[in-house]
């Protein structure tokens, strides 16, 4: 999130009390576990790491069901939860940031209204509606294109949280 936003980074770790080298320590110490061969996959890896889930659900996505697992209470993002897709196999098919049920979306009239880290997919898709949404360069990324009367623009999404909207 860094890349896109660096000052909401740093009031990050202040509202955390941690500092840059905590937060390089955290990022490695995931990274490390994201490439072990020992350490527990699936949902079990981000209940090693988050406790149990909030809430499991069955959802279906076109001809799959799977499974989604979320946690809740996000210090840094009241109303926002972190959700797992899990693939029939049981893997982890994709994990980002989506809003709470029963949180109100925030204001979206126009496209001056998509603040970075104030609103998610999910948010832009229901206000938007002709979404044309792309992978990101890395798995943790996520881009929509949307259409309005003010011309077309990208949206840049960061674990599901929005970064930055340009101009196309």
């Amino acid at each position: 999130m860094a890349d896109y936003q660096p000052g909401l980074v740093e009031d990050a770790m202040r509202a955390l009390d941690a500092s840059r080298t905590e937060m390089r320590e955290v990022n490695a110490r995931w990274q490390r576990i994201l490439r072990s061969r020992t350490f527990p996959r699936g949902q079990r890896r981000y209940e090693t790491v988050l406790g149990p889930p909030g809430a499991v659900e069955q959802r279906r996505i076109g001809d799959v069901t799977c499974e989604i697992a979320w946690w809740t209470g996000l210090s840094l993002w009241p109303g926002l939860r972190f959700e797992i897709m899990l693939a029939p196999d049981g893997s982890v098919a994709h994990e980002w940031l989506a809003r709470d049920d029963g949180v109100p979306v925030p204001r979206l009239g126009t496209v001056d209204d998509l603040v970075p880290w104030a609103c998610v997919v999910g948010d832009v898709a229901a206000r938007f509606g002709t979404v044309a949404h792309q992978d990101g360069e890395a798995p943790s990324r996520w881009h929509a294109t949307l259409t309005t009367p003010d011309g077309t623009f990208a949206a840049h999404f960061v674990w599901g949280l929005l970064q930055a909207v340009d101009s196309v």
